[in-house]
């Protein structure tokens, strides 16, 4: 039997189209902006008397720019218009920009072809928030994570492929530029054939009234979105992403020919392995997800773009300087395959890292607004893009080398890592989950569905381990509010995993009355407030690996709150090492890692039928004899 995943999209007119018009979109930006800087580069076109350095970073601020300034404009015409009919538009522009840009590769004319870059930018600018916001209406929820990482992945294979076919055209001599005239232009045509495609979009604001102030307008957009805290840092950490990426990339031609030796092919390479890293890990987020938004990804992404990224700047240091290389010759030398390798993880760690946090875009904010929220993210994107433009300018003419200025990036994503991680403690929350539970355990899922995605709910589980709570919250999209003994809520580490999480600790009356009322004001505050939340009635961790007999504790619940009540089993944990067989949980070595178990939720209990002792016997149902 077929198991559904994210490339069965691409036999969807809900998708394919849409993928391809982006994919060819970003396939000629960098076909257009390569072959360009190659000619700057490599063939010494100059315009205004600035080297090739200064005018590489300079075409790196000026294709951004517009994202600064058209955004919110572009994210109120998503609002505002059907979306497959503003492609069309979009497209149109890009086939006139394109016959522009014809003129200045045939007269070798510099100021035309940056006028056409920026221009460019301005077509990107207002293919962003449709690109994304279109999204969550053509897709399913479940396939919005699939989605998010064949677009990104997409995204870059078309850098990639336009950037290599960019390079080998104008190297083509001597008919290179006339080359890239008609590749430029065929593509945009394509690109407006397959906009045509596209099922319609309807509007989520038919009448909104256009802001044409734009700072006016991006100043709202930036603050409506900052009230949304997760959702508001989640875009800084986009953000964040194309700053690191965007100095990568602008520096790897001079890296590839003054640091490598290397000729326009070893360029090639580098971009290739880069780009190939991202999609690759945009492709791996559903995947290692389970097809939720997992936003313990991010963390771990985070880290791999500063461990790899470090370990190029050494990497280069200890490349050899002597002989001059093309791809090919490049390749067969072991002492470049380090260097290979960190650019391609880094590129992959970097996949890992953004599409969580669009999906997490997309999902959590209100549904007139994502059109709108994409646009503040482009805004922000390209404030930190100019920024990143300026800063390697400023520290290159400082003296700073290439691989130092890779290295000073690379430290910098620490510090930011950090200081998001500690505005948003649920990324290192769900970061820590997702490892311990996937290093731990292979989960097999069954029957999930039954967990409403909207809507408060009561779920019931059996207690058989320390790790039961975590591979809960692990294996179920919604965030859940754990009702626990106040002792397990004291471990160290997982303390700060269940605070961060919003877990209600629990003690029995006789051992603290007060705390015990405290927790069940909590969970009534949680449930009125739409939410999750898991209670293990039987009150504590099984000492013999059968169900203990269910407490009163979740009648007074959905008493006081009806609500429906999902019976979870877990199977599998007794005897691991978190369990209490044979003594004392984690007194014993553990058997093995990597376990496989089971996590089984039958159908939903009405809150009047949702005695404990029923709960008890579906519960015991689900479980079977598998302990």
């Amino acid at each position: 039997m077929h198991k559904p995943n994210q490339f069965d999209l691409f036999a969807s007119r809900r998708f394919l189209p849409l993928f391809v018009t982006q994919f060819f979109g970003a396939f000629n930006d960098n076909l257009f902006k390569n072959a360009f800087l190659v000619l700057i580069t490599f063939y010494g076109l100059s315009t205004a008397g600035l080297d090739a350095k200064t005018l590489v970073n300079a075409a790196a601020g000026i294709f951004i720019l517009p994202f600064f300034l058209f955004s919110a404009l572009a994210g109120q015409l998503a609002e505002k218009y059907d979306k497959a009919r503003l492609a069309q538009w979009i497209k149109l522009l890009e086939i006139g920009i394109m016959l522009l840009a014809g003129l200045g590769f045939y007269q070798k004319n510099a100021t035309v072809l940056f006028v056409c870059l920026f221009l460019m930018g301005v077509h990107s600018t207002l293919f962003g928030p449709l690109k994304y916001s279109v999204l969550p209406q053509y897709l399913k929820e479940e396939e919005l994570l699939g989605g998010n990482g064949l677009i990104e992945a997409g995204t870059f294979i078309a850098i990639l492929v336009g950037q290599i076919a960019g390079t080998l055209i104008v190297q083509h001599q001597p008919h290179g530029e006339t080359l890239i005239i008609y590749a430029c232009v065929g593509v945009a045509v394509l690109g407006f054939l397959s906009s045509r495609a596209m099922p319609r979009a309807a509007p989520p604001a038919p009448d909104l009234k256009i802001n044409w102030n734009i700072l006016g307008e991006t100043w709202h957009i930036i603050r409506h979105v900052s009230h949304n805290r997760t959702v508001f840092h989640s875009l800084m950490g986009i953000s964040w992403f194309w700053f690191f990426g965007s100095v990568y990339l602008t520096q790897l031609p001079d890296l590839s020919r003054n640091v490598l030796n290397g000729d326009p092919g070893v360029y090639t390479l580098l971009i290739t392995l880069f780009s190939a890293g991202v999609g690759l890990g945009s492709t791996l987020c559903e995947r290692l997800s389970g097809r939720r938004v997992e936003l313990g990804l991010v963390p771990f992404g985070s880290i791999g773009m500063s461990v790899f990224g470090t370990d190029l700047y050494f990497a280069l240091n200890a490349a050899p300087a002597a002989a001059h290389y093309d791809a090919w010759g490049f390749i067969a030398d072991p002492a470049h395959w380090r260097v290979m390798f960190d650019i391609a993880a880094m590129g992959a760690f970097g996949g890992l890292f953004i599409v969580p946090l669009y999906a997490l875009v997309q999902t959590r904010t209100e549904k007139a607004f994502v059109s709108r929220a994409i646009a503040a993210n482009n805004i922000l994107n390209s404030l930190f893009m100019v920024v990143a433009a300026l800063m390697s300018i400023a520290l290159l003419k400082a003296g700073l080398t290439v691989p130092g200025l890779l290295l000073t990036v690379a430290l910098m994503n620490i510090a930011v890592a950090l200081y998001i991680y500690t505005l948003i403690p649920e990324f290192l929350m769900r970061f820590l989950v997702w490892i311990g539970v996937h290093t731990l355990y292979r989960v097999r899922c069954e029957g999930l569905e039954h967990i409403p995605e909207e809507g408060p709910c009561v779920l019931v589980c059996n207690h058989v381990s320390f790790m039961d709570a975590l591979i809960l919250a692990g294996m179920i999209r919604r965030p859940i509010r754990f009702v626990m003994d106040h002792r397990i809520f004291k471990v160290p580490v997982l303390n700060f995993i269940f605070r961060t999480a919003g877990a209600i600790p629990i003690a029995p009356a006789r051992e603290d009355a007060a705390l015990k009322d405290r927790a069940f004001d909590r969970v009534a505050e949680y449930l009125e407030a739409g939410e999750v939340v898991c209670i293990f009635p039987e009150g504590a961790i099984t000492r013999d690996g059968e169900i203990k007999t269910f407490r009163p504790g979740i009648e007074d619940i959905v008493r006081r709150t009806p609500v429906p009540v999902i019976p979870l089993a877990l199977r599998g944990l007794w005897g691991s090492f978190f369990s209490r067989k044979d003594g004392a949980a984690m007194m014993k070595l553990p058997r093995r890692i990597w376990s496989k178990i089971g996590l089984v939720a039958g159908a939903p209990v009405p809150a009047a039928q949702a005695d404990r002792d029923l709960l008890e016997q579906q519960v015991r149902a689900l479980r079977g004899d598998w302990r």
